[in-house]
């Protein structure tokens, strides 16, 4: 009887597995000049519950995704040094987020000193819809943003775009 129940749960997770496949993905945009920017995420669920529960200044990343520059990047607003970066938030208050790099890869359970997050020149919208789960890019910047390279992070029904270039 042991035997059978056991069977019977594997079964059921591995079916919700494959049913609900999670994928890690790297994604790479050359930047004027010649400057490489690489991201690599797992496009995990869109759980909103602990971006809800965040306190004010908290920088928070859904699985530590990272963003490698391959050379320095200037903004108006930030020096981004060559190397990597953890890509997140920094909660501003209940609908105010900023887009934020963290110097390095932050490790599970690790705490970050926000004081060292890097803020991007950020929008913060709530009316894209929703991503069932991360999505992050490079993208041309529209609006404000025009002609400016943008990084992006959707999660859920928050959607942020962050200057790079």
């Amino acid at each position: 009887m042991r035997t059978i129940c056991s069977g019977i749960a594997v079964s059921l997770v591995a079916g919700t597995a494959l049913a609900h496949p999670h994928f890690n993905k790297t994604l790479t945009a050359t930047l004027a000049p010649n400057v490489e920017v690489t991201i690599t995420y797992n496009t995990t669920p869109a759980n909103e519950t602990h971006a809800q529960t965040a306190k004010v200044g908290d920088f928070v990343t859904p699985r530590r995704p990272v963003l490698k520059l391959s050379a320095e990047l200037k903004t108006e607003k930030a020096t981004l040094p060559a190397g990597e970066y953890t890509i997140g938030v920094i909660k501003n208050a209940e609908k105010d987020w900023t887009l934020a790099l963290y110097p390095g890869r932050l490790q599970r359970g690790d705490t970050p000193d926000p004081t060292k997050s890097i803020r991007l020149e950020s929008m913060f919208a709530a009316d894209k819809g929703t991503a069932e789960h991360m999505l992050i890019d490079v993208t041309p910047g529209h609006g404000k943003f025009e002609g400016k390279a943008v990084l992006t992070l959707h999660f859920g029904g928050l959607f942020l775009a962050g200057v790079l270039a």
